[in-house]
């Protein structure tokens, strides 16, 4: 990189930032955004991102014929049935450096910093993820709609979950037949015998049965509902984005396509510019790279906090709070020295949750996750046979940020979790811990355990327990809220509550940067939700 002067006296810096089938683009900066390489492409609309929410929106709107849609992701496509065993496989979890972002978050509470895989994926996330296919709770929908969201209640939803689901499991008015994404409620002769015996054991300590956590009564215990099946991950990229669907001449994949930011003028959103400069004009542009990659485009476009997109010289489209909001899960492992006789096969490695509420709990809401895994390695078990009772606090208070490090689009954005970094937090966690000591103690599931190997049977006390929280301290992977929904008179509104950007025509967000906060569940159900509920508004 070189400073020089232009004609004008003005010092400007001219560098090499990316590469496209015509060679190398030159990008100049002259204090502002730069120049690009107009190819005069337009669509009627451009999603960025072909995750979860963008392989929806792609596959709903391009059902309309007479409109463009054009589908942008920026990492490799795969046919539906030729996907690589790391995003495909359901006993491989997080994918692999070749479908990976490759975030890490800044050191937080207890000096912890976690890796945060991302899908790099046609597919997004749903190509790395467990499977898990469970909906929010009637109770997050009503925070929802008390905080100044229309249209977002447990009624309002419920027929955009069922639109995408395809199940023959449950009541017929709670679930969904002939949607494109397969979900499969696992029964108790499909688990393991560790996690039948975790089951048992929750019930004697006096949690309810489950047999449809999408159903009316989801909080106690059971088999998870997947999205997996025969061993195979069935992501948005193969379901949604079928054959068929990639067969329709007005739908448009481009992989391998790294977004820089939104061109906007005098207030509208006009086109998309790609990290090698090229400019592609769009009708209407949705931003669905997930919570780390929308905020980042939208702060490289000028939307958000003005004092910082001035202190990085970025020009001021809107005055908005992106990255502000950013909520993660925290996750603990306990783990288990077992008796190997009574561990039963590994299968499948997730299989049974138990939904339950901390002393702090509002009415209806289940805050606690306790999932039996067959994680972690059996040569640090002194049996040799391992398990692990992973506790989730899914109503956390700790918020966190997402900012830039520089203007770049291939630069990873910085990502301060927060993790635990509330008291209450961390003192909710200890209460789950020792939840999951009086299930443990139990039982079926005593007769299986050996010692417990962490945090360990001699730490007892809240503050032994508390200061033992880094040694397994972990994330769910569920980010949201970093471009928040909000009513009109919300300070944290990013958009409005169809997703419309603040201040911005023509540019929404449809992804779980979306959310007005964590919902008590894992997300990617409710991501899917949330783009059918947008794009069923954008198609009227």
């Amino acid at each position: 990189m070189s400073d020089t002067q232009n004609k004008t006296g003005v010092n400007r810096r001219d560098f090499i930032i990316g590469a496209s089938g015509a060679g190398l683009a030159a990008i100049t900066y002259n204090g502002a955004f730069a120049k690009t390489n107009d190819k005069s492409s337009s669509f009627d609309v451009i999603i960025v991102g072909g995750g979860s929410a963008g392989a929806v929106l792609a596959s709903r709107l391009s059902e309309d014929s007479s409109r463009r849609v054009l589908l942008l992701e920026a990492g490799k496509s795969y046919a539906p049935e030729s996907y690589p065993d790391a995003v495909r496989l359901q006993s491989i979890i997080g994918g692999d450096s070749e479908h990976d972002w490759g975030f890490t978050s800044e050191p937080g509470w207890g000096e912890t910093s976690f890796p945060v895989p991302r899908g790099k994926v046609l597919g997004g996330s749903s190509a790395v993820n467990a499977g898990v296919a469970m909906r929010a709770t009637a109770s997050d929908f009503d925070r929802w709609t008390k905080a100044g969201l229309p249209n977002w209640s447990a009624a309002d939803v419920l027929p955009f979950y069922k639109k995408s689901e395809r199940t023959v499991n449950g009541a017929d008015e709670l679930h969904g037949r002939y949607g494109p994404w397969p979900i499969h409620q696992l029964q108790d002769d499909e688990i393991s015998d560790m996690q039948r015996a975790f089951i048992k054991s929750a019930q004697m300590a006096g949690f309810p049965k489950v047999d449809d956590f999408n159903g009316n009564q989801p909080l106690g215990v059971g088999p998870y509902p997947m999205n997996n099946r025969m061993g195979l991950r069935l992501n948005t990229g193969m379901t949604f984005l079928s054959k068929a669907v990639r067969a329709r001449a007005n739908l448009t994949i481009r992989s391998e396509a790294i977004v820089d930011r939104v061109d906007i003028r005098q207030g509208r959103a006009e086109a998309i510019i790609l990290e090698n400069g090229e400019r592609i004009t769009g009708g209407e542009i949705v931003l669905s790279a997930g919570a780390y990659g929308t905020p980042a485009i939208l702060l490289r476009s000028g939307v958000g906090p003005a004092d910082n997109l001035r202190a990085m010289d970025i020009p001021v489209m809107a005055d908005l709070p992106v990255g502000q909001r950013l909520q993660e899960h925290p996750f603990f492992y306990t783990i288990w020295a077992a008796k190997p006789e009574r561990l039963g096969l590994p299968v499948p490695p997730v299989g049974a949750i138990l939904w339950a509420q901390s002393s702090k709990a509002a009415p209806g809401e289940g805050d606690f996750h306790v999932s039996a895994v067959h994680y972690g390695d059996p040569a640090s078990s002194p049996t040799g046979a391992i398990f692990m009772l992973a506790l989730a606090l899914t109503r956390p208070k700790s918020i966190g940020t997402v900012t830039l490090r520089d203007r770049k689009a291939t630069t990873s954005p910085r990502i301060a979790l927060n993790i635990l970094g509330e008291a209450e937090d961390r003192q909710k966690m200890v209460e789950g811990i020792e939840m999951i000591r009086r299930i443990a103690s139990q039982g079926p599931l005593s007769d299986i355990i050996v010692q417990e190997l962490v945090p360990g049977a001699s730490l007892t006390s809240s503050a032994d327990l508390m200061a033992s929280l880094p040694k397994a301290l972990d994330i769910y992977h569920h980010p949201t809220s970093t471009a928040p929904m909000g009513g009109h008179n919300s300070p944290h509104a990013v958009t409005d509550y169809q997703g419309r950007v603040n201040g911005v025509g023509n540019l929404r967000v449809a992804d779980a940067s979306s959310f007005p906060d964590v919902p008590s569940v894992a997300t990617n159900p409710t991501v899917i939700m949330l783009a059918e509920r947008i794009s069923d508004w954008m198609r009227a």
